[in-house]
């Protein structure tokens, strides 16, 4: 069972063969550093299981570059925009090192339906975890500060201070790339 099938398995309690089914649909997908899996603008047809690697998923404003998160291996990507409503993407998403992911074009991610029977009730629950995890988020930035934002940061994904430029965290944290070094600074005394 590859990754993406144990995940599917601890993530949504699929059975067995039911995991094969569905992730017989994914192709395995590289990106080099620098390659865009989506760009601004366009229509995002498909879904991806990252596998190994780190994507950023950024847009530019008139005066600054923004951060939405910095992906890496075990969660899914796409714009969900794209890929159910085929809405054109307002987010650019770009490799930050050599990936690996497990992608499913959206054509066949309609058609899964057709095959499994219980594919409606998963496509709802993860969406529904798409939807907890962007109101976690969102929770998060309204209501912590700048350092315990950092601070959770650092404990749930420490991996990511030493493989992605400070200024993508600090504006994935919604701060300053000064205030997060005067944060690492203050942690680390």
């Amino acid at each position: 069972m590859n990754e993406l099938a144990q995940y599917i398995n601890s993530y949504f309690g699929v059975p067995p063969e039911e995991i094969e089914k569905i992730a017989s649909f994914f192709k395995i997908t590289t990106l080099h550093k620098g390659d865009f899996f989506l760009k601004k603008g366009r229509v995002c047809d498909h879904l991806s299981f990252h596998r190994k690697g780190l994507m950023r998923i950024y847009t530019s404003t008139a005066d600054k570059e923004v951060t939405q998160w910095i992906s890496s291996p075990g969660y899914f990507i796409t714009d969900l925009a794209g890929i159910i409503f085929n809405k054109p993407s307002r987010w650019n998403i770009v490799a930050l090192a050599d990936c690996e992911c497990y992608t499913i074009h959206r054509d066949d991610y309609n058609n899964i339906g057709n095959i499994i029977p219980q594919w409606h009730y998963l496509e709802k629950l993860f969406i529904a975890k798409c939807f907890n995890s962007l109101e976690d988020r969102v929770f998060t930035l309204l209501s912590m500060s700048a350092e315990d934002r950092y601070k959770q940061l650092l404990q749930s994904n420490r991996e990511l201070f030493n493989q992605v430029p400070l200024q993508y965290l600090a504006s994935m944290l919604g701060m300053t790339p000064e205030t997060l070094s005067r944060l690492r600074k203050k942690v680390l005394e």
